[in-house]
């Protein structure tokens, strides 16, 4: 285009072949482009390039100075978009949006305005001069935009909002590796930042302060409001001022190395931050998901914190039968063991405590996961990536050809998985995996809905767990909490045990945040396949059937996990209640 515009001017009589000639030369020496040169030279002007490319090309030419720009159709365009390929939208017509432009032949520029817009594009020519004016004028580029100032009391009610925030005036946060970094350290000394900026800084914060998993980030029509998740419950926290909406959502995908200009589809991120925690640095993940809404993007954080991550198999909340049972399936050489439960039920904690718990330096352990939540040394850790083939089926099936002894599968979503799963556990491979079902019997059916034989099913499943999460009651303030008989009758004790045990419940204090609750553990339904099992699942026996069978064998329902947890004053009677039935 560079060479073609000096050819255009040369062939027009417009320059002379020296002149050319010495816009080349420069070219070579400063760089830029050869028309540029030629104006800034005083050889020709901006409006004889301007008139000559809309001649020649066919394209409507326009005076950006006397062409005012409704603001609406600036939005449509971001500055980098209208900065890399020097263009300004100019007016939008249906589904056709005008945008003025120094070359008109540059289909890449138009090709990626239409697609990042959604809009046809109609390009009329403008003067580079112009267009960099216009650039400057209406995306307020001649001087750094300055970011609104946060009323103090925002900044108030943000604090008493995130109460028992403890002090962190050495608390530094930085995002590592790859990540756009973050420096804070003291509210003082954040005098200078943008809000938005230390009001992210303060929720990513607090939730790590209070203990929390999740982070919610949601706007609505007339307000917005976020929510932290702690112990399974979402309790609300604040809501910020709706025009930092927009604001938060770019702040936290600027982190998480997002596209801030894709609002239309859902993105998924990581940020990793360290901070200073009494003294000690700490690293802390979150794993971002945005998700576009009817008013703007919904984003929630989960936390990954490696220091929460409970390797110990005794202190996940297992019977001690239960516990015998499960560790006896994850040290058979094959074989399928399988984690079942709704999703947040806790199944990746208890998968990453068994492979710790098998994982020796004679072993091959290989993981599918989607995401890698926590990296475990000395195991081989795959990240699905369905967009481009990576999906778990594919990863298994490369499994297979690199030796392994034990394969985990983070989810067996579809046939085809399935399949392969099952085959690896009756080829001499221990499978560990994960599916949604509600309770341990039902598992089977599942498979069964899926595809799988029911004989493959018999011979290939050692051992079913499957799992939910209760609140723990709090040890600091925890106190007896008697009930009525009948209570405890309704909900499933038996006789005995309704008229001699005493339930017990937290009062509420500073370290559980008056909730009575602190930490969770773990219900276990733990059905062990065995040759009676193996038999009613190759005449096809219903989940009820199954169930029947496993609990005369001993297997503690989720319900019965639930009452030996009451019975021991580990967990209240409405937490099991709310997660498990009779």
């Amino acid at each position: 285009m560079a060479v073609r515009i000096g050819e255009l001017l040369l062939k027009e009589k417009r320059i002379t072949p020296a002149q050319l000639q010495d816009a080349l030369n420069q070219q070579k020496a400063q760089g830029g482009k050869v028309g540029s040169l030629l104006v800034k030279l005083g050889y020709v002007k901006d409006e004889e390039i301007t008139t000559l490319l809309s001649r020649q090309y066919g394209v409507p030419s326009i005076s950006l100075a006397d062409f005012e720009i409704d603001p609406a159709v600036l939005k449509i365009v971001s500055a980098e978009t209208a900065q890399k390929y020097l263009i300004i939208p100019l007016s939008r017509s249906g589904a056709t949006l005008t945008i003025a432009m120094t070359d008109p032949t540059n289909v890449f520029a138009m090709d990626d305005i239409k697609f990042m817009t959604g809009y046809n594009v109609e390009p009329v020519v403008a003067s580079e001069s112009a267009v960099f004016a216009a650039i400057d004028k209406y995306y307020n580029l001649a001087k750094p935009p300055q970011a609104p100032p946060l009323p103090t009391n925002t900044l108030e009610l943000a604090t008493k909002a995130l109460e028992n925030l403890p002090s962190i005036e050495d608390s530094g946060v930085e995002v590592l590796e790859e990540f756009e970094e973050i420096d804070v350290t003291t509210f003082e000394k954040q005098g200078g930042e943008a809000p938005v900026i230390r009001l992210v800084n303060l929720v990513l914060m607090s939730a790590i302060q209070k203990g929390a998993s999740d982070i919610h980030i949601e706007p609505y029509e007339k307000e917005s409001r976020i929510r932290y998740r702690i112990d399974g419950i979402l309790y609300n926290i604040m809501a910020p001022p709706m025009k930092f909406r927009d604001a938060i959502a770019s702040r936290l995908k600027i982190m998480a190395k997002l596209d801030i200009a894709e609002k239309r589809l859902p993105q998924d991120g990581r940020i990793k931050i360290r901070f200073s925690d009494n003294g000690q640095s700490r690293e802390i993940d979150f794993r971002v998901s945005c998700l576009p809404t009817l008013f703007g993007e919904k984003i929630v954080l989960r936390l990954l914190d490696k220091e929460k991550l409970m390797l110990d198999m005794t202190k996940l909340g297992f019977e001690s039968d239960s516990l015998v049972k499960f560790e006896t399936a994850i040290q058979k050489p094959w074989g399928m063991v399988l984690v079942t439960g709704p999703t947040g039920s806790g199944k990746t904690n208890t998968l990453y405590s068994s492979i710790s718990r098998i994982n020796t330096s004679e072993t091959n352990i290989m993981t599918a996961e989607d995401p890698v939540e926590f990296n475990l040394p000395g195991i081989n850790q795959v990240q699905v990536r369905e967009t481009i083939g990576l999906t778990f089926a594919a990863a298994l099936r490369s499994f297979l050809r690199q030796d392994p002894n034990i394969i985990l599968v983070g989810e067996i979503r579809d046939f085809e998985t399935a399949e392969i799963a099952v085959k690896a556990a009756l080829t001499g491979h221990l499978v560990l995996s994960t599916l949604h079902t509600n309770d341990a019997p039902s598992t089977v059916n599942r498979l069964m809905n899926m595809g799988i034989e029911p004989f493959l099913v018999a011979s290939s499943v050692n051992l079913i767990c499957a799992q939910r999460l209760v609140r723990r009651i709090c040890g600091n303030c925890k106190v007896a909490h008697p009930l009525s008989p009948q209570a405890l009758l309704d909900v499933g004790f038996g006789d005995a045990d309704a008229h001699g045990i005493t339930p017990y419940k937290g009062a509420g204090c500073e370290k559980c945040n008056n909730t009575g609750y602190k930490g969770r553990l773990g219900l276990y339904e733990v059905m062990e396949i065995s040759d009676e099992v193996r038999e009613l699942i190759l005449v096809g026996a219903s989940a009820l059937e199954l169930r029947r069978k496993a609990m005369e064998q001993g297997m503690l329902t989720l319900r019965q996990s639930g009452l030996c947890k009451i019975r021991d004053g580990t967990t209240t009677l409405e937490e099991v209640a709310r997660e498990t039935v009779r």
